[in-house]
């Protein structure tokens, strides 16, 4: 008979539980004071965290119950609601001649379960040492006692997840409103720019706007009014307005140059400010912080003061006055315009000018 062959392919897995492990120590200073408190009294340790759970030391000076009235009693409580935790324990005790600790009495079968929800939820001994023997030996020394509890949790095995990457599209809720300004779909309010008219819905203006929410549902709003005429506003400012209020972002501006785009994004600015729009403001601010050159720098300034823009206001006079170039700033139109709008702003400027030559 031919003998049977073995597979040539061998495939081997291996199972290690996982499982955190502590010490506990328990350190009983006055153990004297504490002798006499009396039968099922006991002193707690502080709770520490061990496998995810939390966990202390009972320590009874005269025993747990009346049986046990002539020795120390010692369990290991677990202090959290939950489900089972398998665990084992070995209570030591510390030789304070040697150091060394020593193994009293232990629980290491690995099947013992921890049941936060049963009543009793701690495990131990009544009998641990029994006190004649303990006072005796050098576990008690300078009336203290130090006891520790090796404890080792066994966690729950985790099960495997399929690896499926699930592709999660990115929001297209700035796209579903800015088609809703774009068809005008249920729009409920009417605006009139110097001619040109723009449909928007009332509930998202007031919304985004506490401007808006005053105009159209406030106190002094005209009900009989189907119309709202905007004043002293370009067309396409108040249309990038609705396109922020409706999307969150400033429109594209690439069919503008950029000389441009600056005078567009200052536009949007007061229109920021005067609509209480916050966000766009700042957005705006951050736009112009890097866009303004020796010719622009003091009418940005002039614009940052009048509409209590504090960042900008602060990177005008930086630039003014970190560039070294006071002098072309002072020649500069913008300059004579800031002189006439915002003398006050020049106080700043001379004092951040003079504590920067200072440096």
């Amino acid at each position: 008979m031919a003998t049977s062959q073995r597979p040539t392919k061998r495939m081997e897995s291996r199972c290690t539980p996982a499982m955190e492990r502590a010490t506990l120590v328990f350190e009983i200073n006055g153990y004297s004071m504490h002798k006499g408190m009396g039968t099922g009294k006991f002193i707690r340790s502080t709770p520490v965290s061990v496998g995810g759970y939390e966990w202390c030391t009972k320590y009874y000076p005269d025993g747990s119950k009346k049986e046990a009235k002539d020795y120390v009693s010692v369990y290991i409580e677990l202090l959290v609601k939950g489900p089972k935790v398998r665990a084992h324990y070995d209570f030591r005790l510390v030789n304070q001649e040697s150091g060394l600790s020593a193994s009293v009495r232990s629980c290491l079968e690995p099947s013992v379960e921890f049941n936060s929800l049963d009543k009793t939820k701690t495990w131990g001994y009544s009998n641990f040492k029994k006190r004649s023997d303990l006072e005796k030996s050098a576990y008690l020394r300078d009336d203290r006692l130090i006891i520790e509890c090796d404890l080792t949790v066994v966690k729950e095995p985790l099960v495997a997840k399929a690896a499926v990457e699930v592709q999660i599209p990115p929001s297209d809720l700035s796209d579903n409103f800015g088609q809703l300004l774009e068809t005008g779909e249920k729009a409920d309010v009417t605006f009139k720019v110097q001619g040109e008219v723009f449909r928007a819905h009332k509930i998202v203006l007031a919304t985004r706007s506490p401007v808006f929410k005053a105009e159209l549902y406030g106190p002094m709003r005209d009900k009989r009014r189907h119309t709202i005429i905007v004043q002293d506003m370009q067309p396409a400012v108040f249309k990038s307005l609705l396109h922020f209020i409706y999307t969150d972002s400033l429109p594209p501006m690439d069919n503008l140059d950029a000389d441009e785009g600056k005078e567009m994004v200052k536009h949007l600015l007061v229109a920021a400010d005067r609509y209480a729009m916050e966000r766009m403001k700042i957005e705006c601010e951050s736009i112009l912080c890097e866009s303004f050159d020796v010719e622009t720098v003091a009418t940005t300034l002039a614009l940052a003061d009048q509409h209590h823009c504090s960042r900008l206001r602060d990177a005008c006079v930086e630039y003014i006055v970190s560039s070294n170039r006071m002098v072309d700033v002072l020649a500069s139109k913008g300059y004579v315009h800031l002189k006439r709008s915002c003398p006050a702003v020049l106080v700043d400027v001379l004092e951040s000018a003079t504590k920067y030559r200072k440096i």
